[in-house]
C-alpha cells in the first residue's frame, strides 16, 4: 500500500500530483531544486514538506526523488523527452520499477485500470509522480 506521495513540485503532472496527495491526507513531500524553484519561479510555500537539494538543477532533483522512491509512474500526451525521458532513465539505471502511461493513446479509465495493475503487482510504499510540465502539456495537470 501506498504510504507516501513523491514529486519535484514542476507544474503539470508533478504538483497534480501533490494536490491530491493534500486533498487525500496521503503523506507527501518530495526534492525540489535549491530556491524551490518551477518554470513559474518559486513552487508555493502552500507545499510544505519539500526539500531543497543543494544546487538548482532539476536533474539533481529527479535523480534523488528516483533513488528515494519504491516506484515512479510518468504521465504524459505523447512519448516522454526532456525531464520526463530522464526520469525514466534515472529509474531505469537504479533498477527501480517505472510506468510510462501515455493520456494521448490510452483513455483516463484504462489509465487508471493499467496503474492500478502495475501498483498492485510492485506493492511501493513511495512512490514518485512525475511527467510533462505545464507549459509543454496543458492538459496533463488535469489528467493526472
Amino acid at each position: 500500500m501506498i504510504g507516501r506521495i513523491v514529486s519535484g513540485a514542476q507544474t503539470g503532472a508533478d504538483r497534480a500530483a501533490l494536490d491530491v496527495a493534500i486533498r487525500l491526507g496521503y503523506n507527501f513531500g518530495g526534492w525540489v531544486p535549491k530556491g524551490r524553484l518551477d518554470e513559474n519561479g518559486t513552487i508555493p510555500d502552500s507545499y510544505p514538506n519539500l526539500v531543497e537539494t543543494e544546487d538548482e538543477r532539476p536533474e539533481t532533483r529527479t535523480s534523488l526523488n528516483v533513488r528515494d522512491s519504491d516506484a515512479t509512474m510518468i504521465l504524459s500526451h505523447g512519448p516522454l523527452h526532456a525531464g520526463s525521458q530522464y526520469t525514466k532513465s534515472r529509474a531505469d539505471e537504479l533498477g527501480r520499477p517505472n510506468l510510462h502511461i501515455d493520456l494521448a493513446k490510452v483513455t483516463v479509465p484504462d489509465a487508471v485500470q493499467e496503474l492500478r495493475e502495475w501498483l498492485a503487482r510492485i506493492r511501493p510504499r513511495v512512490l514518485n509522480v512525475a511527467g510533462a510540465r505545464a507549459s509543454d502539456d496543458p492538459g496533463v495537470y488535469r489528467k493526472t
